[in-house]
């Protein structure tokens, strides 16, 4: 804009000269930003919007005095939201509002007062609020499955870390199937990124999900530490690893996740189950299973045999029994043979057609019939 100009006062003086509120808001902004150089102010942040456009519109205030300010989006996106009451540092430069006509600060920095600073801050506050709503209970964690057959991963398609992922996969349990969800996982839209990633993921059949990326500084890792993503991690219906940075790093997924991994190959060794070990295992069970089969198999036999020779000597007790009964029944029947009667000097005599004779009047004379006797039949005839 240049320095400002001098004003002409005499000009001004009269209503023919008088000058336009325009111009004297663009003066008047051309005269304080050459005036007054960038500076540090400390205050407390009260009014505080954030626009859709990611532009933070607040005032700061102390007991005697307050200024509007602004911070625009290419110079926050890499900071929590303040909120009312904090106390800031703001490094400004200042400024007027052309079209409204009012002094501001345009915020190039933002610090807070508390130690730890707004990351700090806005971490502790979203932790707490997860804790309300019980969502960092240990008890609510869920066990991963021990041989998972389709892993989701939530990363980005570019970074180590899924390289990293890949590999120990493929070398541990190359049965298991790979689905890549891309996400960024840093800047001003990780975090709805992240968030549209694991949504989509809550259609599929996964049986364990890992939401990781690599190490960062605290502003690359923010993004996990939203509570927005966080709420997102703790209701996916699978079980979840959190894989965020490098061993020192504590995000708040790492917090809600029903396992937190050091790092991205952590994450993966902690999902699948080694192969070597699993063949190993299954060598030891096959050796136990064959030593286990082959002693059932000799307790059967010699329970077959012990059952056979009772088999055995019950059926030979039963027929003996048989036997008895029979040369009973048979020394029985003997006794009431007919036969036995005719040994005894009796006969039976039939008529022609085969019957007993029983009575005289039967046999009228001339009658031809049959008389059995002890050896054999005679025949005769009624006289």
């Amino acid at each position: 804009m240049g320095p400002p100009q001098p004003l002409d006062l005499f000009a001004a003086a009269s209503a023919e000269g008088a000058w336009t509120v325009g111009e004297v808001t663009r003066r008047a902004r051309a005269v304080v930003e050459a005036g007054l150089p960038p500076l540090w102010v400390r205050g407390e942040i009260a009014n505080f919007k954030a626009w859709r456009s990611g532009h933070w519109y607040f005032s700061l205030r102390d007991t005697t005095a307050q200024l509007r300010c602004v911070m625009f989006a290419k110079q926050n996106f890499r900071l929590p939201a303040p909120s009312d009451g904090m106390q800031v540092f703001v490094f400004a430069r200042p400024s007027l509002y052309e079209e409204k006509g009012e002094f501001q600060l345009t915020v190039m920095e933002l610090l807070s007062t508390e130690q730890g600073g707004l990351w700090k801050l806005a971490f502790e506050k979203a932790k707490a609020a997860l804790t309300k709503d019980g969502l960092l209970d240990p008890a609510r964690k869920r066990r991963m499955p021990a041989f998972p057959r389709r892993i989701a991963v939530v990363t980005s398609p570019d970074g180590a870390a899924l390289r990293d992922i890949q590999a120990v996969v493929a070398r541990r349990w190359p049965l298991a199937e790979l689905v890549v969800v891309p996400a960024q996982v840093q800047g001003a839209k990780a975090e709805q990124s992240v968030c549209s990633a694991l949504h989509r993921i809550r259609r599929l059949p996964v049986d364990v999900l890992i939401v990781g990326r690599g190490g960062g500084s605290i502003e690359d890792l923010w993004a996990f530490n939203s509570e927005k993503v966080a709420r997102a991690v703790a209701a996916m219906p699978m079980p979840v690893i959190s894989a965020v940075g490098h061993e020192t790093d504590v995000t708040l997924c790492d917090l809600v996740a029903d396992l937190r991994a050091a790092t991205p190959s952590a994450a993966a060794a902690a999902a699948t189950p080694d192969r070597a070990e699993v063949l190993a295992h299954c060598g030891v069970v096959g050796q136990r299973l064959a030593r286990a089969l082959r002693t059932a198999s000799r307790h059967a036999v010699e329970r077959l045999d012990r059952t056979g020779d009772r088999l055995a000597r019950c059926m030979e007790s039963r027929l003996e029994q048989t036997r008895a009964r029979l040369t009973a029944h048979s020394a029985h029947l003997e006794a009431l043979s007919p036969l036995r009667v005719l040994a005894r000097g009796y006969a039976v005599a039939r008529d022609a057609d085969g019957h007993v004779v029983k009575r005289v009047a039967q046999l009228p004379a001339g009658t031809e019939f049959r008389l059995r006797v002890t050896d054999g039949e005679v025949h005769a005839r009624v006289e």
